[in-house]
């Protein structure tokens, strides 16, 4: 197991369209500067403090969720089907980070303590490295709202990060094992790639919130310290995908998903 803290996916892989409004597809509208992720060429910033974006929901349930919503109303709007015990989810979004969110979620409203996991797979091999597939509980819908997340992105790295209070900027515990590039001293090999979880797990037990890891297909496990934040319930539980693209969307698949109202049960 390796802590460290995150560098640019941009160093390790091509620029994908939509990381610059200049290499954007045609017609993609332009997002504010700062939605940029950063790049050679830009320079990402925490978003202003009064620029904010109401929910966009699209009641009706999908799967085991009563809902869903683009948090954060990002300029593309999103997607999500559920078929045979799969969750397919598109979403564009500048990021789930800072003092505001852009993704789409799948969510339940619950009280009390929550288990919550899926396997994540990426359809594109080559999309952006800082795409992230979310396991996420928080507060409200809305764009700022406190939130436990743990998310796998798309080079690799998974993270376990909370928003402690309304508007307040994102901390986290970032962890890498063997993930494709963004390890100091250079890029991992190739070898270790498949060490990349491909299950992740969160659980809230009263004011705790931990993540759980398989990283081969052993029995899930938890990973690192829990984290403390109150939510008051009802609360929001559910999964969802940002691209970390303002304008341009990416995929994520989320399957065997297992959400219990309680704890001890992330399997």
């Amino acid at each position: 197991m390796t802590l460290v803290f995150a560098v640019p996916a941009f160093a390790q892989e091509a620029q994908p369209p939509g990381l610059t409004p200049e290499n954007s597809p045609p017609g993609t509208p332009r997002a504010p500067d700062w939605a940029y992720p950063q790049s050679p060429t830009h320079n990402q910033v925490a978003p202003p403090p009064d620029f904010h974006r109401d929910p966009v929901i699209v009641p009706g349930p999908i799967g085991v969720f009563e809902a869903q919503a683009d948090i954060g109303a990002a300029l593309v709007p999103g997607s999500a089907s559920f078929a045979g015990g799969t969750y397919t989810i598109s979403s564009a979004g500048y990021n789930l980070w800072y003092t505001r969110d852009e993704f789409r979620y799948l969510y339940r409203r619950v009280s009390g303590d929550v288990s919550l996991a899926a396997d994540i797979a990426f359809p594109d091999p080559d999309g952006f490295g800082d795409r992230k597939a979310v396991l996420v509980i928080r507060q409200s819908l809305d764009d700022d709202s406190p939130e436990a997340v743990v998310a796998l992105h798309g080079a690799g790295m998974f993270h376990l990060a909370i928003r402690p209070t309304k508007g307040a900027r994102i901390w986290d515990m970032e962890y890498r094992v063997g993930s494709r590039g963004g390890l100091p001293g250079g890029k991992s090999p190739d070898s270790l790639v498949t060490l990349i979880p491909r299950r992740l797990g969160i659980e809230k037990r009263g004011d705790q919130f931990s993540l759980w890891v398989s990283e081969q297909g052993e029995p899930m496990h938890q990973y690192g310290a829990p984290v403390t934040l109150h939510l008051d319930g009802p609360f929001y539980v559910g999964i969802g995908f940002v691209s970390h693209l303002p304008t341009v969307a990416g995929t994520a698949q989320l399957s065997n998903v297992v959400l219990e109202n309680r704890a001890g049960r992330v399997r």
